[in-house]
């Protein structure tokens, strides 16, 4: 199984990076899991559009969703569409993402598979497993196997005791960090922390750590100290290009 980054950035992109979004590969399957803004023309990158398997869409915030428009366009808007892409999402997730165009322009540009948090769901060669995780929209963390490797990721989410389950003994945790240290005032219920990230890694027993969703102009070295102080595994953050191996 091999994951690469394809942005990494909470909000917003800063410049020449983009928002959440991962391509996640195993057995000539290729899983994109979020499509935040900015990460189609880094996907196109790595491979055609019409190449794509399937894509898993964590919740509706359009840092994490708002690609998927450009996506369905380049697979639709020529001379050889490619087929349905099957596209997983929480009920309602893609409603203001998928009324962009007018109607029925992209209707046969995907497949939509709405599941629950609390599902377990078969894409290609992965078996996925979700939860669901506390965020201002309803938020599905996964847990994503195949050929005996596991990748945990949180989407956004604020403290939770699922989240050391979901990531239970997983290879890699890929997990949200938009501050450094303790989300101050309403967004600590949302969002997550180097800090607590790297705990949760530890109490899941993690094998290494992937930061996400950095907020634009954060001191990374400060958030991999943070993490480091609660988890001594390979810590890694979330930047365009990074390719990871597990197996």
């Amino acid at each position: 199984m091999r994951l690469t980054v394809l942005g990494g950035c909470g909000a917003w992109p800063a410049a020449g990076q983009a928002c959440s979004g991962f391509l996640v590969e195993h057995e000539g399957f290729r899983l994109l899991l979020d499509a935040g803004y900015a990460t189609v023309p880094r996907l196109l990158q790595h491979i055609a559009p019409g190449l794509l398997d399937a894509a898993f869409i964590s919740h509706g915030h359009p840092d994490h969703c708002a690609d998927l428009s450009p996506l369905l366009r380049a697979r639709r808007l020529r001379d050889d569409p490619a087929p349905p892409l099957p596209v997983y999402a929480l009920p309602g997730a893609l409603d203001a993402v998928l009324a962009l165009d007018r109607p029925g322009m992209l209707a046969d540009a995907y497949e939509l598979h709405e599941f629950g948090a609390g599902d377990a769901l078969d894409i290609g060669p992965f078996q996925a497993r979700t939860r669901l995780l506390p965020h201002w929209l309803p938020n599905a963390g996964l847990r994503l196997s195949a050929g005996g490797r596991v990748i945990a990721y949180t989407g956004d989410s604020g403290p939770s005791p699922d989240l050391p389950a979901l990531a239970r003994a997983a290879d890699l945790l890929v997990a949200e960090a938009s501050f450094v240290d303790q989300a101050p005032g309403e967004p600590g219920q949302y969002l997550s922390s180097a800090r607590h990230a790297g705990r949760q890694a530890t109490l899941a027993g993690a094998g290494r750590l992937m930061l996400t969703h950095l907020m634009p102009g954060t001191d990374q070295a400060a958030a991999r100290s943070a993490a480091r102080a609660g988890y001594d595994g390979e810590i890694s953050l979330a930047a365009p290009g990074l390719v990871l191996s597990l197996g």
